[in-house]
């Protein structure tokens, strides 16, 4: 017999979100561990709100609510919110109930930035890390460092003069540039959308962008990123930010691979002033490298130059799933902060892929 097409506008619901969702749902072991790295942080969260006023958004909800972002792609967050308010699997993550109202999104975007002085990327980055640990994903002896390009939230027509000066714009929202036959540099020009933003290209051929650079640090064991560091776009950011990253690295037989971008005499040298046994690819282009047979003939430089090209799967995921292709933030300050963030989500992904799809 063919079924009543009637509409169930149920006043009351007895079963709760849990129930909702599947006991094999990917996000459940992203939920266990976020909420073990979550726990580390109260006693930080504690010192930040103070004790008497209005409660304001919990920040384990904001985090959570900012990890969806990234692990679903959000472009932005008020659509985050709009999802939030019908999305039930969405709400099961966050731990909202089905009846509990859901924030405005400029309270929400407040209350982020809250978390940004508090600096808690860093604190949440390390925490994830710590459950890595615990599950002995870790090395402490084999790490990979890189660099991407990350374009920033500013046109090429906000790229002007810091004299100033010159004829008023046609249209202030849109107004009309012709660069031809006009030197553009860093030294003379300044973004007024991302005065921090910088006009870089990758390499030859390609085309000038206003961005920053990110770089990370990954132990080569898991693939997972270890540490993590955004600098103005030139020349020496990369090398520069890797120095920073291995001054930080643990004490002992220590290799660090790269690609043949790192390869510097003076990088080289700074590297092993540090202990620190450099795995970079040889760049033999039109000149000497900087790496002998003293590095290529151990078996471990060609196991480091194999492992090396994993820290590619990394930016791969946060500049497409995470959407830091084209970054939606201005400031250096604040897009470390999301850079680092979003590295932590990754992890979160990895470790997942690495203990909970075996079990």
């Amino acid at each position: 017999m063919r079924g009543a097409d009637d509409r169930s506008d149920f006043l009351f619901s007895y079963v709760s979100p849990e129930h909702r969702v599947p006991s094999d749902h990917p996000l459940r072991p992203i939920r266990q561990l976020t909420d073990a790295a979550l726990a580390h942080l109260s006693s930080r969260f504690d010192a930040m709100y103070s004790e008497m006023g209005r409660p304001s958004i919990p920040p384990e909800q904001l985090l959570r609510a900012l990890l969806l972002q990234y692990l679903y792609s959000i472009r932005s967050e008020r659509l985050l919110i709009e999802q939030l308010d019908y999305n039930l699997l969405f709400r099961w993550f966050i731990g909202l109930g089905m009846d509990e109202p859901i924030w405005d999104h400029s309270t929400f975007s407040k209350n982020r930035d809250r978390l940004l002085a508090g600096d808690v990327a860093t604190a949440f980055f390390d925490a994830v890390l710590m459950e890595a640990r615990g599950h002995r994903l870790l090395s402490d002896e084999h790490f990979t460092v890189d660099g991407t390009l990350l374009e920033a939230w500013a046109s090429h027509k906000s790229f002007q003069a810091k004299a100033g000066g010159g004829a008023p714009p046609d249209d202030r929202g849109n107004p009309t540039v012709d660069f031809r036959g006009h030197r553009r540099t860093n030294d003379t020009h300044q973004s007024t959308t991302d005065p921090e933003a910088r006009l870089y290209k990758k390499g030859v051929g390609r085309p000038a962008q206003l961005a920053y650079l990110g770089h990370v640090l990954m132990e080569n064991r898991s693939g997972l990123i270890t540490d993590t560091h955004v600098t103005a776009a030139d020349g020496f950011g990369e090398r520069d930010a890797a120095l920073v990253m291995a001054a930080a690295l643990p004490a002992g037989r220590v290799t660090l691979g790269g690609d043949k971008g790192y390869d510097s005499a003076d990088f080289i040298l700074a590297l092993r002033e540090m202990a620190v046994t450099p795995h970079v690819a040889q760049n033999t282009a039109h000149r000497r490298s900087a790496i002998d047979a003293r590095t290529t003939r151990h078996p471990g430089y060609a196991i480091s130059q194999r492992k090396r090209k994993r820290v590619e799967e990394a930016f791969g995921w946060i500049k497409t799933v995470g959407l830091l292709r084209k970054l939606r933030h201005r400031g250096r300050t604040k897009i470390a902060w999301i850079f680092r963030f979003a590295a932590a989500a990754y992890n979160l992904i990895r470790i997942r892929n690495l203990v909970y799809a075996t079990t």
